[in-house]
């Protein structure tokens, strides 16, 4: 408090003002650091899981053992995605949600969905009831956030109900601007909810009551999360639901048509992908040796350095079809690493860059290309996906 003389009048009491400073902005920070960090460290052997399992199922094996490389599949998958979810919570409070924009089958998802509500629900012998409709071949949006959000709304309907049914239905009408609204509707004969439950379950870090919260376990976080995915791809989530009698999530999205894109350029003439020698920047070694499996699987050659300048170097010295780089490195990182090889004389700063990442989103993505990366892949990597972009590159290097 300061004291300020008026001319020809009294001193009068004036407060000196401050900005006001918030201690949650740093504190979410902190956060949002550690938990990309936690992030990382899951979603390297998870990564691994991923691609192996993908590579296993795609190999020749009977029916059941087949089944068994989908299970450990789309069970990782789903623990990726929880990953994605956690950081997401934390960056959309500063930040907003980023909503990819990518080409899906949104029949295909929601297959994956029901399959998984109907393992789920045999092992407590709850009948399952599956309905998927009529759904486009194809459109954009953000699937990988979509489906943890599903996967989610399966989850809870299954843990809720201790006998009877759980039913999936899905559903697609047109919305404004050329888009598809998709509707996705999980109803069970659970333990339903009161009003004034319904109510809590959005807020986070809250169960419905304490009952449920000792009974059923969960940290409160899922619904918040699912909510937020779907405002954030222009739909919402909604709940009707009657204690005893059971409970029905309705999740809608929005998304656009997209048309399918050719595999013609995936694989060389007769069907088998060219041979390449890569360059992979890779610092985990885990990570390592998983990518190295799939190359081999692939059936093309890489050497493995595990620093950004280290790419450069090797990069410089030339010989590479294509150059794996992980955005994440120590010293420099994958996008400078990438400038300097693009600034390379000759050939050796020609070659096609494969961006890896465990952060997707526009923004991110816009970085990489700007940075002159020429493909642009998330976390954890396909094999399929990865298979087609140096399908690509070969294609180009035989025209």
């Amino acid at each position: 408090m300061a004291k300020r003389k008026k001319a020809g009048g009294k001193a009068r009491k004036t407060e000196t003002r401050r900005p006001k400073s918030s201690g949650r902005l740093p504190a979410v920070r902190a956060m949002e650091a550690a938990l990309a960090g936690v992030a990382h460290d899951i979603r390297t052997p998870l990564t691994g899981i991923v691609a192996l399992a993908e590579l296993l199922s795609a190999s020749d094996l009977g029916t059941r053992e087949r089944g068994w490389a989908d299970a450990i599949k789309s069970g990782a998958d789903h623990l990726a995605q929880i990953v994605t979810l956690l950081v997401d919570a934390v960056r959309a409070d500063a930040k907003g949600l980023v909503i990819r924009e990518e080409p899906f089958s949104p029949r295909l998802l929601a297959e994956s969905v029901g399959e998984a509500l109907a393992a789920r629900a045999g092992n407590k012998s709850v009948a399952a009831e599956i309905f998927i409709g009529e759904m486009p071949a194809l459109v954009t949006g953000d699937a990988l956030r979509l489906r943890a959000a599903l996967e989610n709304l399966a989850d809870n309907a299954v843990k809720f109900t201790r006998e009877g049914s759980v039913r999936f239905d899905t559903t697609v009408t047109k919305a404004v601007r050329a888009r598809m609204r998709l509707t996705f509707t999980f109803t069970d004969t659970g333990i339903g909810l009161a009003p004034a439950d319904v109510k809590r379950l959005f807020k986070p870090f809250a169960q419905a009551n304490e009952d449920v919260a000792r009974r059923y376990g969960g940290a409160g976080l899922g619904l918040v999360f699912v909510r937020r995915i779907a405002r954030a791809m222009g739909g919402d989530l909604t709940v009707a639901s009657k204690p005893g009698k059971g409970s029905t999530f309705t999740l809608t999205a929005l998304v656009k048509p997209a048309k399918a894109v050719s595999s013609d350029a995936a694989t060389a003439p007769g069907g088998t992908p060219s041979s390449l020698t890569i360059l992979c920047a890779e610092d985990n070694p885990y990570g390592r040796v998983v990518m190295n499996t799939i190359l081999k699987e692939l059936g093309h050659r890489a050497d493995f350095v595990e620093s950004g300048q280290a790419a450069v170097k090797a990069a410089a010295q030339g010989g590479y079809d294509a150059v794996l780089m992980d955005v994440a490195l120590p010293d420099i990182d994958g996008l400078e690493a990438t400038r300097r090889i693009q600034a390379l004389p000759g050939k050796a700063g020609q070659v096609p860059v494969i961006g890896i990442s465990g952060r997707g989103g526009p923004d991110h993505e816009r970085a990489a290309r700007a940075a002159g990366m020429n493909f642009y892949l998330t976390k954890p990597v396909s094999p399929s996906r990865l298979a087609e972009a140096l399908a690509m590159i070969a294609a180009r290097l035989r025209a």
